[in-house]
C-alpha cells in the first residue's frame, strides 16, 4: 500500500528532534532491542548458513543486482530479468529471513512485537538487528547469502505465464541507487538486464491499467535549507525505474497469492475500494493545488498521469495516499482464521488498488507478515504441509500487522505535523491561499467562540492544515491566516480571512 516518504536533510533547531523524540515515545515505538534478541541475532550472523541447507540451491550463478533508494542497507531484493525466446525469465531473489531467526525465540518475540519497520526522517526503528537487516541477511554485493528465489516466466504482453519458488544461494552483483539506475537506461549504458527489466515494468503498468489497478508515483518530502539561513519542505520526484522495479515486487505478490489460492493455506494482502467520501475530498485537494479533475473522471485514470516532477502533482499524489484506506490481511484455509475464510470470496481477498489478489512476500527484513506467507508458498511449491509454527501464526498476524500498521501510521503523519509545524513557526499572521478540503462535525465542535473546524489545503506550501472559521465554503478557495504554529505540540491553525 502507498505511504507517505519523509526525509529529514536538516534540523534548524532541538526542537523538531526533542519533538520527534517524543512522539516516538508517545507511539510506543521501542527505541532499542533487548538484549537477549539481540544476542540471538548477532549469534545467528556469526553462524551463517550452509549452502546445502533445506535444499537450497547454488543459483549464484544468476547474475542479480539490488535497486534501492541511496544508502540502503537492508537490502530485501535482489533481480535479474531474461528474453526467453517467448517473453521474458524474471527471477527475484528475497532475503531468507527464516534462516536465521528461529520460531518462538527471543528474536521472533521481538519481532512480533514490532511488526514492522518504521521510518522515520531522522532515523528508523527495524524489525530486525542491524547485524542481520544490515549484514547477514541483507543481499549486500558480493557476498553469499541465502534467499528465496522467485522464477516467474512471462508472455511477451507481460502476463504470467509460470511461477516457482525455491530456496537457494544467492550473490548480489551490484547494489544500484535508483539514481544509478536511471542514469545508465537514460545513457543506454544499462546491462541486458536492466533493459529488459524497464520493459517489463512498462509492460506490467499496462496491465495493471487494464484490470484498473493504480500505482501512486508518491513523491519524498525532504527538508532543504534555504538561502536565508531558514528551511524549507521540497518534494523529491521519483524517477520512472522506481515504479518499474515496484512492478517486479508487485508481480511477485500475484504470483504468490495464486499459489496460496491453490495450495488452500494463505495469508492475503487486502484493500476494499476507495470510499466515496475520500475521492470527494481529493477533488478538492485538486482544486486547492490547481489540478484539472475532469467531472466523471476516475481517479485510477487521473493518477497515472500525474507526475511527481511537478510541485502540484507531488502534493496531490501524496494526499492520494487517504484513498487507500483499510488494508489488511486476510488468513485463510488454517485452524483459527475463521470459518468466512476458509475459501475467501474473491471480493473479501480482493486488492482494489491492485485489482488482482495479491500477498506479501518481498520485504520480510522490514516487514513480519513477509517470512509467514513465504514459507506458506515454499511449502505448497514443494508439495509438503506448511510448517506448524506458521500455520499457528497465521490467524493471529493480521491483527499483528494491523496494530503495526497503525502505530507506524500514527507515527508518520506525527512526523508530518512536526515538519510543518517547524516549516511555519515564525510566519504567524501571514496569509495564505487555500481550498477548504474538509469540514468537521455539526459546525460548532472544536472551534473557539462558535467557529467551525475543517481543514485547509494551502497552495504553497503544501500543507495540510487545520481551518477554524464561522462558515467554511467547503471546496472553495479561500485566504488562510496563520494563527498558530508549534513544533512542541505539533500543531498547525489557520483562521478564515
Amino acid at each position: 500500500m502507498p505511504s507517505r516518504h519523509l526525509h529529514l536533510a536538516l534540523t534548524s533547531s532541538d526542537d523538531v528532534a526533542d519533538a520527534l523524540a517524543a512522539l516516538r515515545a508517545e507511539v510506543g515505538l521501542p527505541a532499542m532491542f533487548p538484549a537477549e534478541a539481540r544476542a540471538e541475532a548477532e549469534e545467528a550472523a556469526r553462524a551463517g548458513f550452509e549452502a546445502d541447507e533445506r535444499g537450497r540451491q547454488d543459483r549464484r550463478d544468476v547474475e542479480l543486482v539490488t535497486i534501492d533508494p541511496p544508502g540502503s542497507m537492508d537490502l530485501d531484493q535482489a533481480v535479474h530479468v531474461a528474453s526467453s525466446g517467448r517473453g521474458y525469465v524474471v527471477r527475484y531473489a528475497i532475503a531468507d529471513v527464516a534462516a536465521f531467526v528461529r520460531p518462538g525465540g527471543a528474536l521472533d518475540t521481538e519481532a512480533q512485537r514490532r511488526g514492522t519497520t518504521v521510518y522515520g526522517p531522522d532515523a528508523r526503528t527495524p524489525l530486525h538487528p542491524v547485524a542481520l537487516s544490515e549484514g547477514a541477511a541483507s543481499l549486500l554485493p558480493g557476498e553469499d547469502r541465502p534467499a528465496v528465489l522467485w522464477t516467474i516466466g512471462l508472455d511477451p504482453s507481460g502476463e504470467i505465464t509460470s511461477a516457482e519458488v525455491t530456496r537457494a544461494l544467492v550473490r548480489s552483483r551490484a547494489r544500484l541507487t535508483y539514481g544509478e539506475a536511471q542514469a545508465s537506461l537514460d545513457g543506454g549504458v544499462a546491462s541486458e538486464s536492466l533493459a529488459l527489466l524497464a520493459d517489463v515494468g512498462r509492460l506490467r503498468q499496462e496491465r495493471e491499467r487494464e484490470r484498473g489497478g493504480v500505482s501512486l508515483d508518491v513523491p519524498e518530502q525532504e527538508i532543504v535549507p534555504d538561502p536565508e539561513g531558514g528551511f524549507g519542505l521540497e518534494l523529491r520526484r521519483t524517477l520512472p525505474v522506481e515504479g518499474w522495479n515496484a512492478q517486479i515486487s508487485l508481480l511477485t505478490g500475484i504470483a504468490a497469492a495464486t499459489i496460496m489460492r491453490e495450495g488452500g493455506v494463505g495469508l492475503l494482502r487486502t484493500l476494499p475500494p476507495a470510499d466515496r467520501r475520500d475521492v470527494d475530498r481529493l477533488r478538492r485537494t485538486a482544486a486547492a493545488l490547481g489540478i484539472d479533475w475532469p467531472e466523471g473522471l476516475p481517479y485510477a485514470q487521473l493518477l497515472p498521469v500525474l507526475s511527481s516532477r511537478r510541485p502540484a502533482h507531488a502534493a496531490f499524489l501524496n494526499e492520494a495516499t487517504t484513498l487507500f484506506r483499510g488494508a489488511g490481511y486476510l488468513a485463510f484455509g488454517v485452524p483459527g482464521a475463521g470459518a468466512a475464510t476458509s475459501d475467501p470470496s474473491p471480493d473479501a481477498a480482493r486488492h482494489a488498488a491492485i485489482a488482482a489478489e495479491y500477498a506479501h512476500v518481498t520485504a520480510p527484513l522490514r516487514r513480519l507478515a513477509d517470512r509467514y506467507a513465504t514459507e506458506v508458498c515454499l511449502a505448497h511449491a514443494g508439495g509438503r504441509e506448511v510448517p506448524d509454527w506458521v500455520a499457528e501464526a497465521l490467524p493471529g498476524l493480521p491483527a499483528t500487522m494491523t496494530a503495526a500498521a497503525r502505530r507506524a501510521g500514527t507515527f508518520e503523519r506525527g512526523c508530518l505535523d512536526v515538519v510543518e509545524a517547524a516549516l511555519l513557526t515564525g510566519r504567524e499572521g501571514e496569509t495564505f491561499d487555500g481550498v477548504v478540503v474538509e469540514v468537521h462535525g455539526d459546525g460548532t465542535s472544536g472551534g473557539t467562540d462558535g467557529a467551525r473546524r475543517g481543514e485547509v489545503m494551502l497552495r504553497e506550501p503544501a500543507v495540510l492544515a487545520r481551518l477554524d472559521g464561522p462558515d467554511l465554503p467547503l471546496g472553495e478557495r479561500v485566504r488562510a491566516t496563520l494563527a498558530e504554529a508549534s513544533v512542541p505540540e505539533r500543531t498547525v491553525r489557520f483562521t478564515l480571512s
